[in-house]
């Protein structure tokens, strides 16, 4: 096995053992505050986050891959972000049912776009296909989209300072992952059409 192909494998597997990880974390709390109020907003985040976790171990090699390290810091922000969220012992600031009625909008939004993309689904802005079926008809980003959607309910249900911080700067780093896709492929295609 060639050192290039075991460099690459590495950081791959500490990638997928570390989302593992902080996705564990997070359902031991968010599970934890399940039990003990019945927010349906808690489960509805976990299932989210439970199908980036899935993808991410399942997910196809991709053809290029943009390894900057400002990209890789960025998509860590906007990947690890809802993991840290911790349920507050606060009154939410909108109905219950309003925000997790919210949340499942924002989450089948998600899980729509991920069958949508499949086994296509990455972590680093990478080019595996221009996706064109599905959601990705409507909307370039719909997995971007349902999370933002799904966040904020979240956010509204578990009104605090370490949410907020955590969730804006988890959500900024989303945008700027959505755009370095965008960019990624679209130098892609201009090196391919030279």
């Amino acid at each position: 096995m060639s050192s290039r192909i075991i460099s690459e494998k590495w950081p791959d597997a500490g990638a997928r053992i570390l989302v593992g990880g902080l996705f564990l974390a997070l359902a031991w709390r968010l599970g934890g505050d399940f039990l003990e109020t019945n927010r349906p907003t808690d489960l509805l985040l976990l299932v989210g986050e439970a199908l980036v976790v899935v993808l991410t171990c399942f997910r196809r090699r991709a053809s290029t891959v943009d390894r900057r390290v400002i990209v890789r810091i960025v998509t860590a922000a906007s990947m690890m972000s809802p993991l840290l969220l911790k349920p507050a012992q606060v009154p939410s600031l909108i109905p219950e049912a309003a925000a997790a009625s919210l949340a499942g909008i924002g989450l089948l939004v998600v899980i729509a776009g991920k069958i949508s993309l499949g086994y296509s689904f990455g972590l680093l802005p990478a080019n595996r296909g221009v996706m064109d079926r599905g959601l990705y008809r409507l909307v370039r980003h719909p997995i971007y989209l349902g999370y933002l959607m799904t966040h904020a309910p979240f956010l509204a249900a578990h009104p605090s300072a370490w949410n907020t911080v955590v969730l804006l700067i988890g959500d900024f780093a989303l945008i700027v992952s959505a755009r370095s896709e965008t960019d990624k492929c679209q130098r892609d295609r201009s090196a391919r059409a030279r």
